[in-house]
This record gives C-alpha cells, structure tokens and sequence, in this order.
C-alpha cells in the first residue's frame, strides 16, 4: 500500500499561501489591473507618450503578479488532486512526482512570503543593476564579468528578461564595468541587497603559480523610475561624448558613432550607453540612468541629513558586504547575514535566492529594529 500522506504540508502552504494574499491585497490589486486597462485602452493615451509609457508598465507590472499569484494557488489545487489519484491508483510513480512538485511549491511560496517583506518605497519596481571592476588588475575586471554571468544566469533561472544597456570590455580580462536592466516586479526590491563590495579570493590565472590574489567589485542596484524625467538638468550641468561602441567584433553598432557617454559636471557621475543603435536611443537610455542616479542621490542626501541631526548616522556605502573563496575551502559567505554556501560553482551559476532571501530577511531585521 502507497504510503502518500502529505496532508499536513499541503495545509501549511495553504496557510502561508493565504497570508501572502492577504499582504499582496488581491482585491486592490484587481481594481488596480481594472483603472489601469481603462486608461490604456484611452484612445488619446498615446498623446502622451510618456504618460502612457508609465501606465502600459504599470498595467504589465500588475498583471504579471497576479498571474503569479494565480498560478501557485492552481499549483496547490493540482497537488491535492495528484495526491489523491497517486493513493487510489497505487502508482508510486505519481507518488514520486506528488513529492517533487510539493518540494518546488515550497520553495516558490517561500520566495513569495519573502517577497512580502518587500514594502519599501520602490521595491516594486524593475532594476539597473551596474558592475564595476574595482582593485585587483585583471582578476578584478575578470570577477566583474563573473558577477555578470552570474546575476544574467539568476535572472534566465528566473525565466526574467534582460537587456543590457552597456558593457566596457578591459584591455585585458573581463569587463571594466557594465549596465543592464531586469524590469520585472520586485527586481529592485530583491537585488537591491545585492548592492555593495563583492570580494574574490583565489589562485590567480593571470599571475604567478600557486599565488593567491584578492580582488574587489562593486555592484550598485538602482529603481527603474517613471519618474525620473521630473529631474531637471540643465544642459550646461552635461556634457555629451559621443564614440565608437566597443566590444567582440561584427555588431554593427561598431560601425557608427552611436556610443553615448553623460557626465553630470556638478556630481562627477557618468553614464555610457552604447547598446542601442541609434546615438539618439542611447542618449535617451543614459538620461533617464543619469535622472534616476540624481534622483536617488538627492533623496539619500536628504535622509542623510535627517539622520545627522538625530545622531545616528552610520558610514556604511561601500562596505564589503561578500566574499567569494575559490580555494582551499572553497566558500561564498556573506558578511551581513552570516549566511554560508559551500559550493561557489553553483552561486555563479545563478543559484543566488538563498543568499537573496537571507540578505531580504536580515535587511528587515535591521530596519524593525
């Protein structure tokens, strides 16, 4: 006789399930999905190109959880219904297939209920993520285009699209820096305690035998923002570079002076973008990267200043958050959460939701307290 009874762990998801329903506010967000369809199916709506930019994501957006949501609640109803056929059939190979699909909607409504701890300010929204190669010669610029992979590869496992906005290749190994976009619900929210120093430990390919090096990257997560175009920047605050986009031969966007590089003169902060065909499209993708930068720095200047006057400022940007060891113990820890994977392989691959989460769940901690 099949010996099936997974009753109690359906029941528990089932819980967890209703108060992560409870928190997403299903209802609310039907009458969201509703106003937004109505305003995009305004005649008039593309009369304003930017207001109806801001309306079709937002209706995608929307759309895209709810279906989620959807999903894992039809996924829960056609376990029981699996379980029930696998007892009264006696196949242990249904069985078999009952368990497997228990141990993923586990780990799906596990990253649900973390997702419910996303409540800030724009943790909805998509991201831009940039890398940066930091100290380290070419193992830098080599760990840089590793961190790359690895959050391309979370993002594929993730079936997430992304589109990479610009990547300056080193004379050398790797990369020296690049930008791409994952605007899905929640990128930002969830990638954004991905933000901070990475360090790699290990036996240099590129040096001496048997010589260990250490070498840093720095990786900055920022919103996808609409509003990001009410940021006011004076031309004279520009100034515009255009070149030849760099990078493995035979696109032909190396063919033209289509490559844009901003710098904003007050700040010193620039933004390349050369990806696109058009010199125009890629001005147009650095500004809105340039507004949302300036944005974002002149709301952390305010904060800032909000938390020096309460005295309890903490100098905290920049601050090695990971350290990946690639010999002897072979090790990635992360230095906030404590939180250890024993396989590096496997988080370069894209297995990144438990260093996520924990990161996700430490992050609320702190801020609780």
């Amino acid at each position: 006789m099949l010996d099936l009874d997974l009753s109690q762990e359906i029941a528990a998801l089932r819980t967890t399930f209703r108060d992560i329903r409870s928190v997403v506010d299903v209802d609310a967000l039907e009458a969201d999905i509703a106003r937004l369809s109505e305003e995009a199916g305004a005649p008039d709506l593309w009369d304003d190109p930017a207001n109806a930019q801001k309306v079709t994501s937002a209706l995608s957006h929307r759309q895209s959880e709810r279906k989620r949501i959807a999903e894992v609640e039809q996924r829960i109803d056609d376990l029981e219904v699996l379980v029930e056929l696998a007892t009264e059939m006696d196949d242990e190979e249904a069985a078999q297939e009952a368990r497997r699909e228990l141990a993923a909607l586990e780990d799906v409504v596990g990253q649900l209920e973390v997702q419910t701890l996303l409540d800030g300010e724009y943790d909805a929204r998509g991201a831009v993520v940039t890398i940066r190669s930091g100290a380290g010669g070419d193992d830098a610029t080599d760990f840089a285009e590793m961190l790359m992979r690895m959050y391309l590869r979370w993002a594929e496992r993730h079936k997430y699209p992304v589109k990479v906005m610009d990547t300056s290749y080193a004379e050398g190994a790797g990369i020296k820096s690049a930008t791409f976009e994952i605007d899905v619900p929640y990128a930002y929210g969830t990638l954004s305690v991905e933000a901070g120093t990475h360090r790699l430990a290990r036996i240099s390919p590129f040096g001496s035998a048997d010589k260990r090096q250490t070498s840093f990257a720095a990786v900055e997560v920022i919103p996808v923002m609409e509003e990001a175009q009410e940021v006011d920047i004076p031309e004279n605050d520009i100034r515009v570079d255009v070149f030849r986009s760099s990078g493995p031969g035979g696109q032909s966007v190396n063919t033209t002076d289509s490559a844009v590089r901003l710098t904003h003169l007050p700040t010193g902060i620039v933004v390349s973008m050369q990806n696109e065909k058009s010199q125009i499209q890629n001005r147009a993708a650095a500004m809105r990267v340039l507004q949302t930068r300036l944005l974002l720095l002149k709301r952390e200047e305010e904060a800032a200043k909000k938390k020096e006057l309460a005295g309890t400022i903490t100098a905290s940007w920049g601050d090695q958050m990971r350290s990946y060891f690639l010999y002897g113990q072979q090790l990635v820890k992360d230095l906030r959460t404590g939180y250890e994977v024993g396989n590096p392989a496997t988080v370069f691959d894209g297995d990144l939701d438990g260093l996520i989460a924990a990161g996700i769940k430490w992050r609320k901690q702190k801020h609780d307290d």
